[in-house]
């Protein structure tokens, strides 16, 4: 290669390189400065509210959940649990707790059309039997950080109020799974939370959602995605909020904690399955997700090779350290106003397993049609 070609490839690839890690430290720097202000909501009065739980087979979770639901320190309030074809005492279970508890309601699932997901097919009934105008969602295997969850989330349950996002991280564990589990949950939450406070809501988790049931009712809830595996909280979200009718719930009192998954197998699909709900968001928002995680990817598999030739090193290697600086901050400051800490002197490492983790399940996800909801 001519003197002439190197040094047109050396500038080629540089622009390329500091358009990546700009892309990402211009990224990373919105949201930091979307988590600038502190949360301090107007209160909204402690409007009546119908918490949903959709359970298959989920006995020995909803004895532990069920508890920590109806010890929740608030006036007004009903548990709905719909029990969805389960196989083990579930039925029974929730029979008798009715009769123990008048806040608990029972609905049951004994059939699913064949044209709908079983879990929207489950929540749309648990909607429809909800006699209170606001619905607060979560899973069996969750569990509220405090017994002041639901009051957390109805302070902005304001009239212009449609949707309210909030985060569920998982429990710390022991492991490398685990901790890139929580790092991918945690810079995920941060992600479409900061969105949203920017003005921009993409997506929500159904662990930890509030939403009108007006709004539900009123759009055909799941219709525009009903056959799709996956999306009753996201998609959902994606579909509907704006930014003047969706608001951001932050702080300790506002976690739903939730289970890890205990081996990578377990957690690549999982993540699978979210990832390829991905596909039906709005088209701005696909752009720019694909354009964050395509930077990503390329910042471990192009940029830092690139920093080994390029006469211009000195400035990647300038981009590079500060974009890591950037993400690792954002960790630990994004962590903390959301109510539960993460240890960012871990970022290095499960930064670079991430861009593995990108390409490996975005790949999959944007080529494989048919998704399972188990393995």
């Amino acid at each position: 290669m001519s003197f002439l070609l190197q040094t047109r490839f050396s500038l080629a690839i540089t622009i390329i390189s500091l358009f990546v890690l700009g892309t990402q430290i211009i990224f990373f720097g919105l949201l930091l400065f979307a988590f600038r202000k502190a949360d301090e909501p107007t209160p909204a009065g402690e409007p009546p509210v119908s918490v949903i739980v959709c359970a298959h087979d989920e006995e020995e979770n909803l004895r532990a959940l069920l508890p920590a639901l109806l010890s929740q320190q608030y006036p007004v309030y009903e548990v709905i649990v719909v029990e969805d074809r389960c196989n083990d005492g579930t039925y029974d279970m929730l029979l008798q707790l009715t009769h123990e508890d008048p806040r608990v309601k029972l609905v049951r699932v004994t059939h699913k059309p064949e044209h709908i997901n079983g879990k929207k097919f489950a929540l749309t009934l648990g909607i429809k039997a909800a006699q209170y105008e606001w619905v607060l969602l979560t899973d069996a295997d969750c569990r509220p950080a405090t017994e002041h969850w639901i009051s957390s989330m109805s302070r902005h349950f304001h009239p212009q109020t449609q949707i309210v996002l909030a985060f569920s991280p998982y429990r710390k564990e022991k492991g490398l799974l685990n901790s890139f589990i929580r790092f991918e949950s945690f810079y995920t939450g941060i992600q479409f939370m900061g969105m949203a406070l920017l003005g921009k809501p993409y997506m929500g988790v159904g662990r930890n959602l509030a939403y009108r049931k007006e709004l539900f009712l009123a759009h055909k809830g799941f219709h525009a995605h009903q056959e799709i595996t996956g999306g009753d909280d996201d998609l959902f979200v994606n579909q509907h909020a704006r930014q003047e009718n969706t608001v951001v719930n932050r702080g300790h009192d506002s976690l739903v904690f939730s289970e890890p998954k205990k081996t990578w197998p377990e957690f690549l699909h999982q993540k699978f399955r979210h990832l390829s709900v991905g596909k039906h968001y709005r088209l701005r928002d696909k752009i720019w997700q694909s354009v964050l995680s395509l930077s990503w990817i390329l910042t471990w598999f192009l940029v830092a090779p690139t920093m080994a030739f390029s006469a211009w090193r000195e400035t990647i290697m300038i981009f590079f350290l500060v974009r890591i600086i950037l993400l690792t901050v954002l960790l630990q400051v994004g962590s903390k106003k959301l109510g539960s800490r993460f240890e960012a002197w871990k970022t290095p490492l499960l930064d670079f397993i991430y861009s593995i983790y990108y390409l490996v399940t975005g790949a999959k996800a944007l080529f494989v049609k048919k998704v399972k909801w188990k393995i």
